[in-house]
């Protein structure tokens, strides 16, 4: 395993800069990994069926709120429909390295569309209970824990390697621009004619991705089962990444920040409602303002035609998703809590969760990418239902302001301490980026004496 410990990319000179960075201006290649066809379905079917994802989440969450006014309840929702993940993440990444991705994506796909529409069918029938609703997100959480290492690890078979970091940054603008779109969407469907409806939509939109994954031509690759057992499979996946200071690193920070700081948005009916004293289309546009900075902060990155400096990114956007939480929890202007959203969106989804997974990928062979994506998915989506859970707790309490800034100075002292050790790990990064193909490894030795510009 001595052979695989990663190296950083902070310090690749612009010269040289290896096969994912070989294109020329810095817009110039923004949309480069859509050159390929399969990419194109999968991108123009996601775009549908995200905006419902989002428009289900928004509905979901309001319904559970109009039902109950109980932050508490608010907490166990994000819970349980994210809890899955962290348990079976594993297991997930193990199918993912173990079968074929797409017919994965394909039947995870098909089990949330049946699920939507159980979801609009019980809701407008007027049928529909809060524990419903639970029962009905944990097994969307499950579909989820299967889908996300499968849709991760499967962008390389779709574009390659010269463009798979170009295809993560796109995959992540996708989801926010989706992000954007629809909760504000879903806010003005809640006023106007129900929550019932959102979810009829979203179950309508998985047709698309099922579709576009239908029409997909990806070339048989070969089966990374050699015989041994499941159980130590997941051994060699844990094993790599606990030996693999960069990348645990990396996703020790991003357990921290999904814990403490990203449960403020089970938290935002509460402040949409009761704090800024808006309703159902407020909570929309404030979600949405969340997505706005965190499609831009996707723009950035995909505009990027080299690592070097994606370590400082990552710590520097951890500081500051925790400096635009704690001032969004100090804010009772509704047009200033916007604007500071925007700032939140744009450090948290984007700059700090796609540059974390674009190193990750960058450094992780292909024969354990699944299973080292689960963690990141077990750390990113699997952290936060357990600090949902414990934010709408503590919220009951001590108020959600209160709750929130918390979580924001968590975000600060985590990146500020990633901060300080991230200069030890350029090196072994480097070596790994370099033994993936991801960067020359003829390089000249980093300059670690203090932070990448």
């Amino acid at each position: 395993m001595a052979d695989l410990i990663p190296a950083t990319t902070e310090d690749q000179p612009a010269a040289n800069p290896g096969p994912a960075f070989n294109t020329q201006g810095r817009t110039g290649g923004l949309f480069r990994a859509l050159k390929h066809r399969n990419f194109q379905l999968f991108f123009s079917g996601q775009i549908v069926s995200l905006v419902g994802t989002w428009m289900q989440t928004v509905a979901e969450a309001w319904l559970v709120y109009r039902l109950t006014g109980s932050s508490a309840l608010l907490g166990l929702l994000g819970f349980v429909s994210q809890f899955p993940i962290f348990l079976l993440s594993p297991l997930a990444g193990l199918a993912a390295d173990r079968w074929p991705k797409q017919r994965v994506i394909i039947a995870t796909q098909v089990s949330s569309m049946t699920l939507a529409f159980t979801l609009a069918a019980l809701t407008l029938t007027h049928r529909i209970t809060v524990w419903e609703i639970i029962t009905l997100a944990t097994l969307l959480g499950t579909v989820n824990a299967f889908d996300v290492p499968a849709r991760q690890s499967f962008l390389i078979e779709m574009v390659g390697r010269e463009d798979l970091l170009n295809a993560i940054a796109l995959n992540s603008s996708m989801f926010n621009g989706a992000r954007v779109a629809g909760p504000a969407v879903a806010g003005l469907l809640v006023a106007w004619i129900g929550e019932g409806w959102c979810f009829l939509l979203n179950g309508v939109s998985y047709l698309a991705v099922i579709a576009g994954l239908f029409m997909m031509r990806i070339e048989k690759t070969h089966a990374v089962h050699d015989g041994a057992a499941p159980l130590e499979k997941l051994r060699e996946g844990l094993r790599f990444v606990r030996e693999t200071l960069p990348i645990r690193a990396l996703l020790i920070l991003l357990g921290v920040v999904s814990f403490m700081a990203l449960p403020f948005a089970v938290l935002m009916p509460i402040f949409a409602d009761r704090i800024l004293g808006g309703g159902a289309s407020a909570y929309g546009t404030l979600m949405g303002a969340v997505g706005v900075g965190a499609m831009f902060g996707a723009l950035a990155i995909a505009m990027r035609h080299q690592l070097r400096g994606l370590g400082n990114v990552v710590a520097y956007c951890a500081i500051g998703l925790g400096v635009s939480l704690i001032l969004f929890s100090a804010s009772r202007w509704y047009w200033l809590s916007w604007i500071i959203l925007v700032a939140v969106g744009f450090t948290m989804m984007m700059m700090q969760f796609t540059a974390t997974n674009t190193l990750i990928q960058a450094m992780v062979p292909d024969q354990l990418r699944g299973r080292v994506m689960s963690l990141y998915a077990m750390m990113f989506l699997g952290m936060t239902p357990l600090g949902s859970l414990l934010a709408g707790a503590v919220a009951g309490h001590i108020g959600a302001p209160i709750t929130v800034a918390v979580g924001g100075a968590a975000s600060v002292i985590s990146g500020a301490v990633f901060f300080r050790k991230w200069p030890a790990m350029r090196i072994p990064a480097r070596e790994l980026v370099a033994a993936q193909g991801m960067m020359s490894p003829a390089a000249p030795p980093p300059d670690v004496s203090g932070p990448t510009a």
